[in-house]
């Protein structure tokens, strides 16, 4: 069965590896540790893992270890029981719980403190846990998947991670590569995330210039994919043309590759007198036209800009100068505008 990396997207030799031990690992119930830089989609990775595996029909619980205070942790991975501590006014599941029969994903999973990290290990081990201010003990059938940024062998060796802990998440390591190391998946996602950018804005198309191409793929991408759909966001919003030029990238991306950025040209209009002003017979000679050449010149140009301001769309391009939708595209096709 093909593999389902639906919100995944790259070609890439690094990824198509990452693809390759995820195909293996999916359909097991093998404890999996999935480690890259921030930014890189690790949970989209992990999501992926559970819609590949026996488990896609359950629930997919996911709790990110380093968003939560630590003495409210324990009780969000476990739950609690009425009266437990001074707020608990009613006895509660935690994600552990709630995850039975499925998949739970414990997101920055370094982050988790030490003696929190004892209770993670015999819930591994074995597939039981106790609430906060429980008596009794519950068995739940859990995968557990865990991710980190962080070197955790050498938060082992720090003493800020446990060993045995370490070694139970470990079992089936998962390195996602950071954005530099994927080549032309670069472009690949910035297109797709700039077409899907203009698109929620309304906005017509942009395409990437041969020279931004290849400044985004020579930038060291510290953000990774998140900082890349950030760039392409701002560019749908401040982008002025329909082509994305060296000169509309931010010069953080000048200074990771050593090139000076460039100052954008303003194209500075002539000044017009006041008012408006009735085209003369002077015109119609410095352009060499006859009155019935003159006459469709002007309508040309204007046919042009109304359809420039309507952003292509006829109906509205068609109101702008008072005339008919068929009546506009007869004009347009006359003058080989469509």
């Amino acid at each position: 069965m093909a593999l389902n990396l639906d919100g995944i997207i790259g070609d890439s030799p690094v990824l198509a590896e990452v693809f390759r031990v995820l195909e293996k690992v999916a359909p097991t119930d093998s404890t999996v540790l999935v480690t890259g830089e921030s930014g890189t989609g690790k949970e989209l990775l992990v999501r992926a893992l559970h819609r590949n595996s026996a488990r896609h029909n359950n629930a997919f619980v996911p709790i990110n270890c380093g968003a939560i205070p630590k003495e409210l942790l324990e009780s969000e991975l476990f739950g609690h029981e009425k009266g437990a501590f001074t707020h608990a006014i009613r006895s509660r599941p935690g994600r552990f719980e709630l995850a039975d029969g499925g998949t739970i994903f414990l997101d920055e999973i370094g982050e988790m403190d030490l003696s929190l990290q004892v209770k993670i290990l015999r819930a591994l081990q074995e597939k039981e846990i106790e609430r906060v201010g429980g008596t009794s003990i519950k068995k739940v059938d859990v995968r557990v998947v865990a991710a980190t940024n962080r070197d955790l062998e050498g938060e082992v060796q720090a003493g800020r991670f446990r060993e045995d802990l370490f070694y139970r998440l470990n079992v089936i390591p998962l390195h996602l590569p950071p954005l530099r190391e994927r080549g032309n998946d670069i472009l690949t996602l910035a297109e797709h995330f700039l077409c899907g950018h203009c698109t929620n804005k309304d906005r017509k198309g942009l395409q990437l210039s041969e020279k931004a191409k290849k400044m985004l793929l020579t930038y060291s991408w510290p953000g990774n994919v998140r900082e890349l759909e950030n760039f392409m966001e701002r560019l749908s919003i401040l982008c002025d043309g329909n082509e994305v030029l060296p000169e509309d990238l931010p010069a953080k991306i000048f200074d990771d590759i050593g090139e000076k950025p460039l100052k954008k040209i303003v194209e500075v209009q002539p000044m017009r007198p006041a008012g408006f002003v009735w085209p003369t017979l002077k015109d119609m000679g410095d352009k060499e036209l006859k009155l019935k050449e003159f006459l469709e010149a002007i309508e040309g140009r204007l046919l042009e800009e109304a359809l420039s301001k309507a952003g292509g769309v006829k109906n509205k391009a068609a109101e702008l100068v008072g005339i008919k939708r068929t009546t506009l595209i007869e004009k347009l096709k006359k003058r080989g505008l469509l």
